[in-house]
């Protein structure tokens, strides 16, 4: 029986060290990076003060923050995981607690629980927020316009910067390229 104890030992062993290889080894692809008040770390889903950030959040394919100026305008920081592209564009706030950007013929719809990417066709994609920190959105009353043209529309003066955005910051990397 003194034999079989040594072999369960180095079993254990081998079997921790396994697991912690294991968990070493595997990426927490779907963790956010760090965030404070102002949006996401070494993120341009991110608020530059003296704006502050009313909502931010992550699906698994974006992060976006949503800004607001101390004139009262609202402003769309979105990142897209994959490849670190950006987009930086106007915003509003509907009613029912959501905000919307339009950049391109393409409308960007943040609410508590998703990022809807719409066109002229309808939507391009949905993507469920995976973690969300702003006010909750309400659901339209019946009969209500629950598309962003309801909202107040906000000068189409551009937000983007004049010069190409330099390459994604630690925080905008992940997915596969």
């Amino acid at each position: 029986m003194s034999s079989y104890l040594p072999c369960t030992r180095r079993l254990a062993v081998v079997a921790a060290a396994c697991w912690t290889l294991f968990a070493i080894g595997t990426p927490a692809a779907s963790a956010d990076p760090s965030t404070d008040a102002l949006g996401f770390v070494d993120s341009s889903a991110r608020c530059a003060a003296p704006n502050t950030a009313v909502a931010f959040g992550s699906t698994a394919n974006s992060r976006v923050a949503i800004c607001k100026s101390p004139a009262g305008q609202y402003g769309y920081h979105g990142v897209r995981v994959s490849d670190g592209a950006k987009l930086i564009a106007l915003a509003t706030a509907s009613p029912d607690g959501s905000f919307v950007a339009k950049q391109d013929g393409v409308t960007y719809t943040v609410t508590s629980s998703a990022l809807v990417v719409s066109d002229a066709s309808g939507v391009i994609r949905s993507e469920p927020m995976v973690s969300y920190h702003g006010p909750k959105t309400t659901p339209a009353a019946a009969g209500s316009p629950t598309t962003p043209a309801a909202a107040p529309a906000a000068p189409q003066t551009s937000t983007a910067p004049a010069k190409p955005l330099p390459p994604p910051l630690p925080a905008e990397v992940g997915g596969k390229r």
